[in-house]
């Protein structure tokens, strides 16, 4: 990519960023999308403002051939996203790739498999993670944004601020709360809050 190109290419990318976060996407979803665009830019050596079909089409061969086709399906809208949202162009090329479609069904565990997982863990802190985590349903990454103020133990009640789309939820609980004390680094102790269900009895 020639010096004219890549500046072309840079205000490409401070636009598609804006966008993105005018959009309110994630910051994984921003740096995925991102990354995506630069990979593009990278095989065809040029801005990718002003593809053809046939040039998408030989890329997204590339990308099945040699890529999962997890990865297509977020390419596949990190450039849609760039021709609908930046460029302010019609996204006519859906049909150019269609993953096929896989339901997969997810990994369910038994309640001696959950014991076993909990049992097994020495420390304190993941035992009452992993306990938080199953009591509750949460994603892990919903758990480790929990606190001692999103827990209602007497309206039983719990609060989620940081959800996957970025959404406030409340719900209620029916366990009876066990409070255990967590050392978090060498000096600091903070009561943490797991539900004890029949999985660890």
């Amino acid at each position: 990519m020639n010096i004219i190109e890549q500046a072309r290419f840079n205000l490409l990318v401070q636009s598609y960023l804006n966008e993105l976060t005018l959009q309110g996407k994630s910051d994984k979803t921003i740096d995925c999308y991102s990354r995506c665009i630069r990979q593009t830019a990278t095989f065809f050596d040029t801005c990718p403002d002003d593809l053809t079909v046939e040039a998408l089409k030989t890329y997204f061969l590339y990308l099945v051939e040699n890529k999962s086709w997890s990865h297509v399906k977020i390419t596949r809208c990190a450039i849609q996203f760039l021709y609908t949202h930046v460029l302010q162009r019609p996204w006519q090329w859906v049909d150019i790739v269609k993953p096929p479609k896989v339901q997969a069904l997810q990994d369910v565990l038994s309640l001696s498999e959950v014991a076993a997982i909990i049992n097994t863990t020495r420390q304190l802190r993941y035992q009452v993670y992993y306990l938080t985590t199953y009591s509750l349903g949460l994603r892990l990454s919903e758990t480790l944004n929990l606190t001692i103020a999103d827990i209602d133990r007497h309206l039983m009640q719990v609060h989620l601020r940081y959800t996957k789309n970025k959404k406030t939820v409340s719900f209620l609980f029916h366990k009876q709360p066990c409070w255990h004390y967590v050392i978090i680094g060498k000096h600091t102790v903070i009561p943490v809050c797991c539900f004890l269900g029949e999985a660890t009895t």
